[in-house]
């Protein structure tokens, strides 16, 4: 069947940096409270940037290194929990700043930590039904708009960021992915107080610790089985950075190499939907995504949700 091809990536954080000893002015914590539990150093925060904002220059950039013009973009996908608005959609604001054609779908999803991966095949099926054979892919996030700094387990967590990926239709590129949901609303997600307009993120930090150590290492296995594959043949594992002892965890858990790990939560924190797309880009930056490269890239989120893919590169 006709898998996916990754063209093209590209991210934008914002240039504002907030270091752990930045967050120990706002919350009682410290850098090397943080640091030891997390893995994190430093995060980016918006200084009146939008999620658009981010999107959409994530986006730019992911066209120019594939060469790809507006017109060829027959749909935008943007994975986020924290929209500018209720409505209209993110992806609808980058379709109209990026002249996306007016016949492409642009619309949001909202799978928490997940999205991005979601979000690879919604579009892979977007374009099999299409005339088009290319599609925008973006994750993007501001999640320091609904930090709680009063509660020290969350606020140390999170970045804000976009990371995105020009996908195209390919039968010279194998795509295998699976998905999963185990519906819950008690362990993680964002959530607005009742009868304010506050919103703010929360989370039970030990019973998604658990669920993310049992749930990573199924997820890859499965993924392999499906794709048909053994783990020699996969050269970089990108899991979701959500924080770096659950990537330890996983990595002693699976018995994998750590060189075939990728990380990078220690500059962006948990950035959710774009830390894949983020990890990737930097990734394609330094040369490690050469072609007949594999990814196995693999998250989990809110929701509760998980999901695993195959990349050819």
């Amino acid at each position: 069947m006709t898998g996916i091809h990754i063209l093209g990536t590209g991210r934008c954080v914002p240039e504002k940096i907030i270091t752990n000893d930045d967050i120990s002015k706002l919350t009682d914590t410290n850098d090397e409270w943080i640091s030891t539990r997390t893995g994190i150093r430093q995060r980016h925060f918006v200084q009146g940037e939008s999620n658009a904002d981010l999107a959409t220059a994530a986006a730019q950039k992911a066209m120019e290194r594939a060469g790809a013009k507006p017109e060829e973009i027959g749909a935008c996908v943007v994975a986020t929990f924290t929209p500018d608005h209720m409505s209209p959609a993110v992806a609808t604001q980058v379709q109209h700043r990026l002249s996306l054609p007016e016949d492409c779908p642009s619309f949001d999803i909202s799978v928490g930590c997940t999205g991005f991966l979601y979000g690879l095949t919604v579009v892979r099926g977007l374009l099999l039904q299409s005339g088009y054979s290319r599609a925008l892919l973006i994750g993007s996030e501001v999640i320091s708009k609904v930090l709680d700094f009063d509660d020290r387990s969350t606020c140390v967590l999170f970045g804000d960021g976009a990371g995105a990926a020009v996908i195209e239709l390919s039968d010279d590129y194998a795509f295998t992915s699976v998905l999963g949901c185990r519906g819950d609303d008690t362990l993680l997600g964002c959530t607005n107080e009742s009868g304010t307009e506050r919103h703010r993120i929360f989370m039970n930090g030990s019973d998604v610790f658990r669920f993310a150590v049992e749930t990573v290492p199924r997820c890859i296995e499965e993924t392999l089985q499906k794709a048909q594959l053994c783990a020699d043949q996969i050269d970089y594992f990108v899991c979701h950075q959500a924080n770096q002892r659950i990537i330890s965890s996983v990595i002693r858990k699976t018995h994998l190499p750590e060189e075939k790990f990728y990380m990078n939560v220690q500059n962006y924190g948990n950035t959710s939907a774009a830390s894949i797309p983020i990890a990737l880009d930097e990734m394609a930056e330094q040369g490690m995504l050469s072609p007949g490269t594999r990814t196995l890239c693999v998250g989990f989120g809110a929701g509760l949700t998980w999901g695993g893919a195959v990349l050819e590169w």
